[in-house]
């Protein structure tokens, strides 16, 4: 069974532009491979957003709070492209694993 594991970074799905470019490259290349699997960042500057709030609340916020917090961003990213490529014809699952320290 082929697999091919892609990554997007922030930049790459910065907004709902990008995120159209991305859902296309997957597309294509799930044309020719059984499996794909995407890994995607959070859009843009939301990571460095979301810390900035976070650091307004507290100077040394909790790590598992700030963990679960960063997590937003890329449920984000995968949720839109998810809606994204169902609407295309192309059947997509979200898979969330947060990895904890704890």
């Amino acid at each position: 069974m082929n697999t091919v594991i892609l990554k997007f970074g922030g930049t790459s799905v910065a907004d709902n532009i990008k995120l159209n470019v991305v859902a296309e490259k997957i597309i294509s290349i799930k044309k020719e491979v059984k499996n794909v699997a995407v890994v995607v960042s959070a859009q843009g500057k939301t990571t460095n957003q979301l810390i900035k709030e976070a650091q307004e609340l507290s100077a040394i916020p909790e790590e598992r709070e700030m963990d679960m917090l960063l997590s937003t961003g890329e449920q984000i990213t995968a949720s839109k492209l998810a809606i994204l490529l169902n609407r295309k014809g192309y059947r997509s699952s979200i898979f969330n694993r947060m990895a904890s320290r704890y």
